[in-house]
């Protein structure tokens, strides 16, 4: 019997052994796709970039989007480099095709129309009917790739889930005469099943929205945190942006989708990217949220979402802050004298059409704006009071003088308030604008 035991035991090991190896030569290739996933979105993305690079210098002939699209046109070259060389290695023939052509496209869209635009500049119009041709074939083409490595990320999924019930059914009558080795077999299978869900979860948290992001503005320090009400994810329906539109002037943004989680993570790539579209059409705040007030109703055509959004051009050499507020409160200016809440100058987006002002400010050296969403004013301590606008300011005003630090010691207070019961999102971003001698 002891023998019989060992052999038996010594069987199912090896069996184990054997489907660990098959399964791991499977998260392999199921790795390599997802990564070709997101290669491919940040592909579509830098085409965008280029585009409307060419747009920007169309309008004002400023040799900075030059600069922005020859950038954008190395950033996708590399990516694409990337993706093809995944796509060979895992003998994907069609999708490689489709890339071919997507790239050839590309290609004759650089020839035909870029090129001949940034040494000859024309007017918006005719570029926009230019862009339309090539735009359509890449639409479907991006589609259809997109589509390609689905299939293949779901096909190898299913035998990644086949390969593990095989090796489950194959064994179980030994399993069954054995039942702790069943234990031992069945933890094992639930460990696998586990880590397949949350890599899927990831990569498609991951396909679906980028995250927020910050960058560097001169004669200023910038800071910025990002707080999840849904512990297990890093995104969801919060917001914040700083986009250079020149050398001098900068697009800021903070914005506040409603709801949480993956679903309304999935708009913030729009939102994102629609503000910077526009923003290089119009330089004024309440004409930037005006024309994407009419663009987010007719595209997301859901009367129960809104939005409420904060849109700022600063210029940092003047240190003048041109803003409009779409029913976003939660936006303040640290002065010396003080902490000031900015008001709102229009409704939120999404509910109706009405009219948006924009306010002018004077930023003085040492000034710091602080923009956050509700999970700041609306965290609650353990007696469920909500620490609202009066308790941000005074959270603000105590807060350390660099932009960072701010940020920082305001998220720390946050969770120490909330704990476990964080209910919504937290975005926060802070823009100091440094003195003679800070800026060395």
């Amino acid at each position: 019997m002891t023998a019989f035991l060992a052999v038996t035991l010594l069987f199912v090991m090896q069996g184990t052994l054997e489907t660990r190896s098959q399964v791991a030569s499977t998260f392999e290739q199921l790795s390599q796709v997802q990564q070709a996933q997101l290669d491919l979105e940040e592909l579509l993305r830098l085409q965008i970039d280029e585009e409307n690079s060419l747009r920007g210098y169309s309008l004002t002939r400023d040799p900075f989007y030059v600069a922005q699209y020859r950038q954008a046109m190395s950033g996708y070259d590399d990516k694409e480099a990337a993706i093809a060389a995944i796509l060979q290695g895992q003998h994907l023939a069609g999708p490689a095709e489709m890339l071919g052509t997507y790239e050839r496209i590309q290609a004759a869209w650089r020839n035909q129309v870029a090129a001949p635009w940034l040494a000859r500049p024309g007017e918006l119009l005719a570029l926009d009917k230019a862009n339309k041709l090539f735009s359509d074939y890449e639409t479907r083409t991006g589609f259809a790739m997109r589509q390609a490595l689905a299939g293949t990320d779901a096909a190898l999924v299913r035998s990644t889930q086949t390969q593990i019930d095989n090796a489950s059914y194959a064994r179980a009558f030994w399993v069954l005469a054995f039942g702790f080795l069943a234990i031992l077999l069945n933890i094992y299978r639930s460990r696998l099943n586990r880590q397949l869900e949350q890599e899927r979860t990831i990569t498609d948290i991951l396909q679906q929205a980028f995250r927020s992001e910050s960058i560097p503005l001169p004669h200023c320090e910038v800071g910025s945190a990002y707080l999840s009400a849904t512990t297990h994810l890093a995104v969801g329906g919060d917001i914040f942006d700083v986009y250079r539109l020149s050398d001098t002037r900068a697009l800021v943004l903070i914005a506040d989708i409603s709801g949480k989680g993956v679903d309304a993570a999935v708009l913030t790539a729009f939102i994102r990217f629609m503000i910077r579209a526009i923003a290089v059409r119009h330089s004024e705040p309440a004409a930037i949220l005006a024309e994407f007030n009419v663009a987010f109703s007719k595209a997301v055509g859901n009367p129960y979402l809104f939005v409420s959004m904060f849109v700022g051009v600063l210029d940092t050499v003047t240190r003048r802050l041109e803003y409009s507020s779409a029913g976003h409160d939660c936006a303040y200016l640290r002065r010396r004298d003080g902490v000031h809440q900015l008001s709102v100058t229009g409704p939120v987006l999404g509910v109706m059409e009405e009219p948006y002002y924009s306010k002018m400010v004077q930023l003085d050296p040492g000034d710091t704006l602080v923009l956050t969403t509700d999970g700041l004013t609306e965290v609650r301590n353990r007696a469920g009071k909500p620490l609202l606008g009066r308790g941000a300011i005074e959270l603000i005003a105590r807060a350390g003088p660099h932009a960072q630090q701010l940020v920082d010691e305001l998220v720390a207070k946050v969770r120490a308030r909330g704990g476990k019961r964080i209910r919504d999102d937290l975005a926060i971003l802070a823009i100091r604008v440094l003195d003679g001698e800070s800026r060395g």
